[in-house]
């Protein structure tokens, strides 16, 4: 979820959940006291209170001055929340408890520190303004503090002013389990509506030094964008933001993704401007800050994505690009190593067939993979989907039966596993919450799914079932909607550059041979996506024998329908499909107590037991 529109029932729930009587007045809801400080109770009545239009609320009262919108109070008040889907937002934030540092003065800079930082051309009153300083016992260690937007420490990164690669293991590292947030955010002014973003703390002081506002800087990297989650609300602050990062091999870093992530406009620095220097500060020290002004100044728009020089086309091999496995070895042989990031993929059956099935075990494989995943069900609720994937991550060697008196068996995971497996994939497994459909849901739907990618760095999609969700009878308007809802869907696949597996059933009465025409709806949908995969049991095959073709592939035009149709195997006890029964009891990383992730491609080397 990206951003939260306001609705002002939200501001009333919240003063029903707080039990603090209100009165509005005008366009304001006045609350008899501040939830914060608890001001008011007196003689203060109205110094709290939330803007029924914008949903903004603050507190008058200058000790406090607390404010924000309805997305904080969710955030800040466990007895508060506005659904599910606002809550998946900070998840994070609220199961990772975070350490909180004592509030202390402005830090003061030491003389070592100051006397480093002007060797690279940034004075004592920028350190003073950002309170750089250097660890009592260790004068070679500067200290960056990283100060959210109400001026709290949230994070401490330290860099060593005198590193030998040859000595030391690290040049840079921060304190542990401190909150990701932007370098400089408290001072930044909030009516300047342009931000700079630069890779490293020493690059944001140099944009700082030249005389330019709203210089911050990342936590860990080019790579690492672990902040987006916590700076989300706070970047919507501003309309266009300037990259200003490491120029590399002829590129600039962070420039890529944070095209995609900024709502606004986004600007880079020239690379003509960096005048053959790796980052703002390099410039600063060769060439002052007149060049890095300049160069701030100069940032230009990047051009029309829709256009570009045929000549300009990197030549790639296709093989070597971005995909999600399946963890289906016969299946991404065939698909040349699995889904491609940008790809859609169809995958259909007759009901009952488990195609379903097969969509979350691509998913729990992706999962088990260090991959992160999203999934819309239109006809599950979802604890039934968690579930269904719980058993397929928990492998039948961790599922106990038990049998009822009518002889039938249920199938369970002890509770303990479970909840080892919920904390496995928490941060990486996220679901829409199907309680919130609305007339509007089609178009709802693709905003969140690409909010969801942009923030939460999703690699594969899955939406089960789309058909169902727009079901408005058979008429035309139904395959006119369908087909505009996929054309939507593959655009932002490849926008984002993330694969979509989209669960579609199969058209009635078909008795055609062609699996592409054998699929319910819209004549198009099969044209415009990339995969088309259909799954079936089978007539003369085995009780947990499947099969699988694949009747569409345009990366590679490669097929498996026919005799050529992949032959997969089903366990009932803990819902897997594989082409190998070996699989069935295979554990997944949730069973290690280690960092890594276990490839499927370790199956036939482990020993598995039976």
């Amino acid at each position: 979820m990206g951003y939260y529109e306001f609705k002002k029932e939200d501001a009333y729930e919240f003063a029903r959940a707080s039990g603090i009587q209100t009165k509005q007045r005008g366009d304001e809801l006045q609350f008899l006291y501040c939830p914060y400080c608890n001001g008011g109770k007196n003689r203060d009545r109205g110094t709290f209170a939330i803007n029924l239009i914008s949903g903004q609320f603050k507190c008058l009262r200058s000790s406090c001055s607390v404010s924000g919108n309805m997305l904080t109070l969710a955030a800040e008040f466990s007895w508060f929340s506005l659904g599910n889907d606002v809550e998946a937002y900070y998840q994070t934030g609220r199961q990772q408890r975070y350490r909180k540092f004592k509030k202390m003065q402005a830090i003061k800079p030491k003389p070592a520190a100051i006397t480093y930082l002007e060797s690279r051309k940034i004075t004592a009153a920028t350190a003073e303004q950002y309170q750089i300083t250097v660890q009592s016992k260790h004068e070679n260690v500067l200290v960056f503090p990283f100060l959210d937007e109400k001026g709290v420490m949230q994070f401490i990164k330290y860099r060593k002013t005198d590193f030998n690669p040859e000595r030391d293991n690290n040049k840079e590292w921060c304190e542990a389990n401190c909150k990701p947030i932007l370098f400089g955010m408290y001072q930044c002014n909030l009516d300047n509506k342009t931000l700079i973003l630069t890779e490293g703390q020493l690059d944001s002081l140099s944009v700082s030094e030249s005389g330019i506002e709203n210089a911050v800087s990342v936590p860990n990297g080019k790579n690492g964008f672990t902040w987006v989650p916590y700076c989300w609300d706070w970047l919507q602050n501003f309309d266009t933001l300037i990259v200003f990062g490491d120029c590399e091999r002829g590129s600039i870093t962070l420039l890529d993704d944070m095209r995609r992530r900024f709502r606004g406009t986004v600007k880079a620095v020239r690379q003509q401007d960096y005048k053959g220097c790796k980052d703002a500060n390099e410039l600063l020290q060769k060439y002052g800050r007149d060049a890095v002004k300049n160069a701030v100044e100069q940032a230009e728009a990047l051009p029309l994505k829709q256009v570009k020089e045929l000549a300009d086309v990197e030549a790639v091999d296709l093989y070597s690009l971005p995909k999600v496995p399946t963890g289906i070895k016969s299946l991404d042989r065939v698909l040349s190593g699995g889904l491609y990031l940008g790809q859609t993929v169809i995958l259909t059956g007759k009901r009952g067939d488990g195609k379903s099935t097969l969509a979350s075990q691509i998913l729990a494989n992706a999962l088990n993979d260090g991959n992160k995943v999203f999934a819309y069900s239109g006809e599950l609720q979802d604890y039934h989907f968690k579930r269904w994937i719980d058993f397929q991550i928990a492998g039948k060697h961790n599922v106990i039966d038990k049998a009822g008196d009518n002889g039938s068996v249920s199938y369970f995971i002890p509770r303990e596993k479970t909840e080892k497996i919920s904390a496995w994939y928490r941060g990486r497994a996220y679901i829409y919450d199907n309680q919130s459909l609305t007339d509007e849901e089609p178009a709802e739907l693709i905003e969140t799914i690409e909010k969801a990618v942009q923030q939460y760095d999703i690699k594969l999609v899955l939406l089960d079932n789309l058909m169902s969700a727009l079901d408005v009878g058979m008429s035309v308007d139904l395959y006119r909607a369908q087909s505009k809802f996929v054309d939507k869907l593959v655009k932002m696949a490849k926008r984002q550059q993330v694969a979509v597996i989209l669960v579609v059933h199969p058209r009635k009465n078909s008795f055609g041979t062609d699996d592409n025409d054998s699929v319910s709806g819209s004549a198009d949908i099969t044209n415009k996506v990339d995969v088309v995969m259909t799954y079936k049991r089978g007539k003369d095959l085995p009780e947990d024998q499947r099969l699988l073709t694949v009747s569409k592939n345009r990366l590679t035009g490669k097929l498996a329908t026919g005799e050529k149709a992949i032959s997969l195997y089903y366990d009932d006890t803990s819902k897997r499909i594989s082409d190998t029964s070996k699989f069935f009891t295979v554990p997944y990383a949730w069973e290690e107590d280690a960092d890594g992730f276990i490839s499927i491609d370790q199956v036939e080397q482990m020993e598995i037991p039976f």
